[in-house]
């Protein structure tokens, strides 16, 4: 089992995700978050998916992604998605579990 922890920022909405794979193929994928709009997107879409077809696809398309264009209220930066699918990613081998990460730095004058 792969776990991740997405803190998403001002929001505050902190979202955990656990990915579990037998085969590497098919996922359950188990989502707790503080996000009425991702519960409700996890509740409609259900928690088994074809990882393939959730991670291998262009950028911004897909199940999650195509939900969230039809529901979510606009906020294209939210990183949450991309974090349930990097714990997808990494439990069916498709990418290593590394850390992201987005830092604000200090302007320069």
């Amino acid at each position: 089992m792969t776990k991740v922890r997405i803190e998403p920022g001002v929001c505050g909405f902190v979202t955990t995700v656990s990915a579990h794979s037998e085969d590497q193929m098919e996922v359950t994928v188990q989502v707790k978050s503080g996000c009425e709009s991702v519960r409700k997107m996890m509740e409609e879409l259900g928690d088994t998916f074809d990882a393939y077809e959730l991670c291998l696809t262009k950028p911004g398309t897909g199940p999650l992604y195509d939900w969230a264009g039809e529901h979510f209220p606009v906020h294209a930066a939210c990183p949450v998605i991309g974090g349930i699918l990097k714990c997808v990613e990494a439990e069916c081998r498709l990418a290593l579990p590394r850390d992201a990460a987005i830092k604000f730095e200090p302007a320069e004058e």
